[in-house]
């Protein structure tokens, strides 16, 4: 006998999609080669799958975040 999937309130939170280079790079308003000297240099964490390599939208929300200055109180 099958066990029955979850729905509705029962089913996890999937995560969200992970994104590609060019995905990631048109997010934050900057060209996939500066994309990639800042996973190099370590400011963007990445998440490697294979040969794959792709950016957590909160990972870019933390650079976005860690680059604002200023601001309103």
């Amino acid at each position: 006998m099958a066990t029955p999937r979850p729905t509705g309130a029962e089913a996890p939170n999937p995560s969200p999609p992970l994104l590609k280079s060019p995905e990631a790079a048109e997010r934050l308003a900057i060209s996939p080669r500066k994309l990639w000297a800042l996973t190099a240099s370590g400011e963007i964490p990445s998440v490697r799958i294979g040969r794959n390599v792709r950016y957590a939208d909160a990972h870019l929300d933390d650079y976005v975040a860690a680059q604002t200055r200023g601001g309103r109180s």
